[in-house]
Formats: structure tokens, sequence, C-alpha cells
């Protein structure tokens, strides 16, 4: 099962976070950028290729201090069928480096629709005799709130790859109990959303004892995140809001069970970017987001103890 296979990263680790890929070109060292633009010119090509060059540098960076990185789709899309062909070139690289990929698109609809997207980020395509993998990635991230139809296909195709997915819970921005906090019946909607996870996992619980369905539940909220780990004991969080958002490594303790598996916790500007508080030029990027990333582990190793 999937999330297995995250959780054996992690332990081999001893490091429970994921960095988030998500850059914008004003993110991306100067040098980069430069060597890009003279290349491609200052145009959407140009961009992609900074990204990519950006990306392939943390990964070769990062690869033996987190299990997983998570590119973002949107800051792919952004630079059109570029952007899109390097967060493909992302994916196939990352995981030939070893890691696990977590590809965030957030997607959220139902029947042929919710297939195809299925299809294409986790499954196969078929053209004509052949089946052809898209972005071939290892999990996704979901949004249920047209109901358990939305999901649905991504658990089929999850079943027949071994792959797994996140569904939206309580997340971590400001603005999210103006909904998933609101009472539906006996309950809170991120609590029903979280119920939901739960049970479309049934049947499909692993070694760790994670099924395939995970939950995204932030680390802003950590009286949530305590009550969600006692009600849903089959289902891997992951924790965005750390660093950037104000969510801290004792915060994040509570998204692990008693033998500290269950949940990744998510970093990226503070990861990506730490270049930019270091007072050189960029050429030293790698160096400064290793650095950001061992400093994560370390401070959440002093909460969270992986056995």
């Amino acid at each position: 099962m999937s999330f297995d296979v995250l959780q054996e990263k992690i332990i081999a680790k001893k490091n429970p976070t994921v960095a988030g890929l998500d850059p914008k070109p004003e993110q991306i060292p100067p040098h980069i950028l430069k060597a890009a633009y003279a290349e491609k010119g200052e145009t959407l090509a140009g961009a992609a290729e900074a990204v990519w060059q950006f990306n392939k540098g943390l990964i070769d960076a990062l690869k033996d201090v987190v299990p997983a990185v998570k590119p973002q789709a949107a800051y792919y899309e952004r630079l059109g069928w570029q952007g899109l062909a390097v967060m493909e070139k992302t994916i196939a690289y990352a995981k030939e480096q070893g890691l696990f990929v977590i590809t965030d698109i957030k997607r959220g609809d139902i029947g042929s629709t919710a297939q195809a997207y299925a299809d294409a980020w986790l499954g196969e395509t078929q053209v004509g005799a052949a089946a052809l993998t898209a972005f071939g990635a290892d999990c996704v991230t979901l949004n249920g709130y047209m109901g358990s139809d939305t999901v649905g296909p991504f658990v089929d195709t999850c079943k027949k790859y071994d792959k797994c997915l996140f569904l939206l819970a309580k997340t971590s921005n400001p603005g999210s109990g103006e909904l998933q906090n609101l009472t539906a019946g006996d309950k809170l909607v991120y609590q029903l959303l979280g119920d939901m996870a739960e049970k479309l996992g049934e049947g499909t619980v692993g070694k760790y004892g994670y099924s395939l369905a995970g939950a995204v539940t932030g680390a802003t909220w950590p009286e949530e995140l305590k009550e969600l780990r006692a009600r849903l004991p089959h289902t891997f969080f992951l924790v965005p809001g750390y660093g950037a958002q104000g969510g801290t490594a004792e915060d994040v303790q509570y998204a692990f069970d008693k033998n500290g598996h269950g949940a990744i916790v998510n970093a990226s500007r503070s990861i990506m970017c730490a270049w930019q508080k270091t007072g050189k030029d960029g050429t030293d990027f790698q160096e400064a987001a290793r650095a950001a990333a061992e400093t994560m582990r370390d401070a959440i190793g002093q909460y969270v103890t992986i056995r």
C-alpha cells in the first residue's frame, strides 16, 4: 500500500517532512534566471526552464534528507504547457532519486471528469492499444466538497495502481473555519470530511495501520489536529502550515500516533526560499535549503520519536 511506502521512507530518514516545490520566478536565484533567460528569453519557456533547474538543484540537495516532495500544480500551470512539462519532468526526476511524490492538485469533480483527473495524475491513459502514464505521481490532494463520488474514481485508481490520496479536512488557512467549522447535523464540516476519508479507505489498511485515503490537517490548528488523530485512527495526515504560516514543531506533534507514524509535515517557502535569508547571491541555494530542511527535521524530532 502506497502510504506504507511513504512511512518506510520516513522511518529510514527519521524525518516526517515533505518539501514543497512551488517556485515563482522571483523566488529563483538570479544566476539560474539569468542563464534560463539567456537561452530562452524572458518568456514562459524561459521561466519554465529556470523552474526546472531550480527544482533539480533542490531535489539533489534534499534527496537524502527528506522522504518526499510536493509540487503544487498551480505554479506550473501559470507557465502554460511549458510549466506542465516541467512538472512532469520534476515528478519523474524526484522518483528517480528515490523520493515519494505528492502532487498538490486539489481537484474536485465527478464522474468521467474525476476519472480523467485520476488517470492523468495517478493512473494511465489508453491511447489505441497502449496504456500510457502521464504524470505518474504517488499521491494527490483532493477537494471532497461535491461528495464521495468526487473521490470514488481516485480511490479505484489508487487501488489499481497502488497509489494514495489526501482529502482536504481541516486546512491551515485562516479562513478555513468559515465553512469547515460550521455545524452539519451533529458534526462539524471538517469532521465529516475526515470521516469521509476514514470510510473511503476501509478495507485498504496497510502494514502501519493506515489506508489509502489520507486527510489534510493544518498545523495551525493543534487542538483540531489532536482531535482528528484520535477520531481517524487509519487516516494518514498531510500537515501544511508549518513555518511561514505559523505552525510549529510543538503544534504538529499531535498529528502523529504513539509510534511517531501516520503523518507528514509540509514546508515550502521556508525550505525553497531559504537562500534569500543568507545574505548571499543565491549560489548557495542548495546548502541553504538543505540546512533549513535539517533544522525542521530536528525541531520536530524534539517532539516526535519515530520508531
